[in-house]
């Protein structure tokens, strides 16, 4: 299995100088760009003023910049060193979220630190990614292939899961759940383990259903059907439709967008921001911002294609999947593929945890495309 991985290493790392020299500045243009328009689109939002959305996004952003690049020129053996640590650590911050975390909108998902509520569950799907990352690159395929070679990096997907579903926050969990199957698959499990995973699933589908919270099950009934309540439950589904198709080819134009300046678009700053855009800048503008965000999933797995370490490209795997992700749920939902579940369309979209976390993922994806040849090791 590690045959292909064990030529083009080198085992000294590389110069700053070489890391520069290795950085993809086209990578990081197309997430500037991408942010620049979340920019836009939030001081639109505030009807044209930079509070209090626009303003505070653009500091985050630069801060998470920031730390982008910083990740991007660490050596990638530091995140193999202490992938492990880094999951614990998150682990221990949804656990502190049950014990006394932030209540908002019903749930209770962050940490209130104060100057920003830091949401852990966007955490762990970094850190869940680099654990997985590291039990597989020091783990034989045969190892793999047996059902107890599973078992321990299944709780650590089933375990965060769980602590996240409590909160409650079913679109992150099943995130955390669908990046872990993409790792899953990358690294070789059978398709047959799937396939039981998968009919397990609808099995349990009634006894999922009586758990649900009432607002999880008005959101799959109103998806199949939008007009049962068009005042209450539908009436965000309804209205993001109403925007989108009102917007046509070429959009109403900068601020002139009437279903969100008038307030009937909700929460249009966050989970729909992509359903305003299209009203304002039309079909040509969301296909723009579509193929921007396609451009980035690409690059990403040509990254993680790219790197001789199976630690580096499992991790790329991942991270690239996660935000793949992002934009399917969240452009999935306001077009009404799919029940609103509560994900944001990433460096558009207005959240501090969010931002931060995309924008270390990124950093990640850096480091392993500039460290693609480094020697990491099996420990």
């Amino acid at each position: 299995m590690y045959k292909f991985y064990e030529t083009g290493f080198r085992n000294q790392p590389l110069s700053l100088k070489e890391k520069f020299q290795n950085i993809s500045f086209f990578y990081i243009m197309l997430i500037v760009v991408l942010a620049s328009i979340g920019v836009v689109m939030l001081y639109s939002a505030a009807n044209g003023n930079w509070s209090p959305w626009a303003l505070n996004q653009l500091i985050r952003f630069g801060l998470a910049f920031m730390i982008m690049i910083i990740l991007a020129l660490i050596d990638i053996r530091f995140l193999m060193r202490y992938a492990y640590l880094f999951y614990f650590a998150s682990l221990i911050l949804l656990v502190a979220v049950e014990v006394g975390g932030h209540v908002g909108m019903g749930a209770q998902r962050w940490i209130n630190l104060g100057f920003m509520k830091l949401q852990p569950s966007e955490i762990m799907k970094i850190t869940l990614v680099l654990a997985l990352a590291r039990y597989f690159h020091s783990t034989s395929l045969q190892t793999i292939e047996t059902t107890k070679g599973i078992i321990i990096p299944a709780l650590m997907v089933m375990i965060p899961a769980f602590l996240v579903m409590t909160q409650p926050d079913l679109g992150t969990a099943l995130m955390l759940v669908f990046t872990a199957g993409a790792i899953f698959f990358a690294v070789g499990v059978q398709l047959w383990k799937f396939g039981i995973v998968l009919v397990s699933v609808l099995l349990s589908l009634p006894v999922v259903w009586s758990l649900l919270h009432e607002y999880q099950q008005n959101r799959v009934l109103t998806f199949l059907n939008p007009e049962r309540d068009p005042l209450g439950a539908g009436y965000h589904i309804i209205q993001s439709k109403i925007a989108l198709g009102s917007g046509g080819m070429f959009g109403k134009g900068f601020l002139k967008g009437t279903q969100s300046h008038l307030n009937f678009l909700p929460e249009k700053h966050t989970d729909f921001i992509f359903t305003m855009l299209s009203e304002e800048f039309g079909m040509i503008g969301a296909v723009f911002v579509v193929g921007l965000n396609l451009l980035i999933i690409v690059a990403s797995f040509v990254f993680a294609l790219r790197s001789t370490s199976y630690f580096g490209k499992l991790a790329a795997i991942g991270l690239a999947t996660n935000f793949f992700l992002y934009v399917m749920i969240n452009i999935s939902m306001v077009l009404g593929l799919i029940p609103v579940v509560g994900v944001p369309l990433p460096l558009i979209s207005y959240g501090g945890t969010v931002i931060v976390s995309v924008m270390v993922s990124f950093g990640i994806i850096l480091s392993v495309n500039i460290n693609r040849n480094i020697n990491i090791g099996k420990d």
